[in-house]
């Protein structure tokens, strides 16, 4: 017996419903109307890119992945320049049906005590201004910036950023050495709140490098941004990993409580590493109303991920169906889809997003 053949028997002698959600038109009822919070892009520092990828990183086993993931190799970087990477997202998305726009996301790096970069324990760094001025070129790539406010420039980064269109700021505090619960931050906080740009940060866990300091990435740490007025969207519903004995996702849901202006992208809540979570998230009151829609790109490749895993929450129909989506981005909202979530979940990014359209 094959593997589809077992699969279908697995399902059939375990009783699984097989529900169909009227979801053979998931994808076409959006028509090109999504924006994708979170895309990640990276380089090698080819075509005075600025880019590097952290000696760490390059030497472990996930970077050849990675560039496979991104459908790139270091040789056509090399001949033609990181950009080359931007140009196929562009068209990638382009042929997507649910996609119109995309949030590519800039990495600052890992900042020391006296506010200046540390190239050698820096994984990965992405600079604003390479994507500020590649990105002029594609009407479906929005600018993510990102600025470690323990840089001793910060808030001239910051507005900088905010004058080259970003339309938020990215971090992984467990990668680049921020504490979000800093006091030292305020004024960085508040400008971010005069200007109008949300903080897109990573919450939970973070196993995607070489090394993280997970307890920099607790969500009650984002609640002195949020106290200053900043939107926050906590990336990936804090799934997965622990802080002082309490599970992350459980420790991120009485925030939303507390705070009006905290969201939550849904990027990455497909993977195999946090099956369950997104079944989990739509059963809490209120939580689907802060969702926001993203990918976490290029995190969205088999075994990393597949609608088989879902098999329980989903039914045999919708994973074949959606098996069979070619394009990456109208597969990821077909899963996603197929957790019953409303469509306002993925309408969402450009009420988030206010500075999306200057």
């Amino acid at each position: 017996m094959n593997i589809f053949g077992l699969v279908v028997l697995i399902a059939a002698t375990a009783g699984l419903a097989i529900p169909v959600h009227g979801a053979d038109n998931q994808v076409a009822e959006f028509e090109k109307s999504i924006i994708d919070i979170h895309v990640h892009v990276a380089g090698l520092g080819y075509g005075d890119s600025g880019c590097f990828i952290g000696a760490g990183m390059r030497d472990n086993f996930r970077f050849p992945f990675y560039l496979w993931a991104m459908g790139v190799s270091e040789k056509e970087l090399q001949e033609h320049g990181d950009r080359l990477l931007i140009a196929k997202l562009s068209r990638a998305i382009a042929e997507s049906k649910s996609i119109s726009k995309a949030v590519l996301l800039a990495m600052d790096g890992y900042v020391d005590s006296d506010g200046n970069l540390d190239r050698e324990r820096t994984q990965i760094y992405v600079p604003n201004e390479y994507l500020a001025r590649e990105l002029k070129d594609y009407d479906n790539l929005l600018f993510g910036a990102s600025v470690n406010p323990n840089r001793k420039d910060a808030i001239l980064r910051l507005r900088q950023a905010y004058a080259d269109g970003a339309v938020l700021i990215k971090w992984i505090p467990s990668i680049m050495n921020i504490d979000p619960a800093d006091p030292r931050h305020i004024p960085f906080y508040q400008e971010m709140s005069r200007l109008g740009l949300p903080l897109l940060s990573h919450t939970g866990m973070e196993k995607s490098f070489a090394s993280a300091r997970d307890e920099l990435a607790d969500p009650r740490r984002l609640a002195l941004p949020l106290e200053q007025g900043v939107t926050v969207i906590a990336a990936h519903i804090a799934t997965t990993g622990e802080t002082d004995g309490e599970e992350n996702f459980d420790r991120i849901l009485p925030m939303f409580a507390r705070y009006d202006n905290l969201y939550t992208d849904i990027s990455s809540l497909t993977q195999i590493n946090k099956l369950g979570y997104l079944a989990r998230a739509r059963e809490v009151i209120g939580l689907k109303e802060r969702m926001v829609y993203g990918t976490d790109w290029p995190l969205q490749f088999f075994p990393v991920v597949s609608p088989w895993y879902h098999l329980r929450h989903i039914g045999l129909r919708n994973a074949l169906r959606i098996g069979g989506i070619a394009n990456r981005w109208d597969r990821d909202v077909a899963l996603k889809r197929a957790y019953d979530l409303p469509p306002e979940v993925f309408k969402r990014s450009a009420l988030v997003l206010p500075a999306a359209d200057r």
